[in-house]
Order: structure tokens, then sequence, then C-alpha cells
């Protein structure tokens, strides 16, 4: 995967995970669909959820790019090109 992908998706994770967890948003929703009992376990859940994602954008930061030699020696440094 590419970093910017990477960092997208973990980005949107974190968000959709700290709203979850820190706000009440998903309290309000559970209760409007009347699963109120279920909001006792999202934190088994989301505070899980919400530590990958950030480990994940901290992944996309640190990786290295990689480095090729051509036959002749010279070593590049390039970034990544995976499909």
């Amino acid at each position: 995967m590419k970093t910017s992908a990477l960092m997208k998706t973990g980005a949107t994770g974190v968000i959709f995970s700290a709203l979850c967890c820190f706000t009440p948003v998903m309290t309000l929703f559970l209760g409007a669909v009347g699963m109120v009992a279920w909001v006792g376990y999202i934190d088994y859940v989301l505070m899980p959820t919400l530590l990958f994602f950030v480990g994940l954008i901290i992944y996309a930061v640190t990786r290295k790019p990689e480095t090729t030699c051509a036959e002749n020696g010279g070593c590049q440094t390039s970034k990544r090109q995976e499909s």
C-alpha cells in the first residue's frame, strides 16, 4: 500500500474511533436504534480499534523507502511502488 493511502486510512479510522469513543455519538446512535444494551461493550471494540489505526499512522510515517541497485553498482533511493 502507498504511504498516502495508509495515512488516509489511518486518519479516517482514528477520527471515527475517537468520535465514537470519546463523545456520546455511538451512545445516541445505539439509543435511537434500540440497542442501548450494547453500550457497555463498545469500549472493548473501539479502544483497540483506535490503537490499531494510530499504529497504522505511525507505521506510514516511519517506514523507509526501498533502495534499488542497478547492475553497475549505482544505488538509488526511491519510493515504494506497490499495486
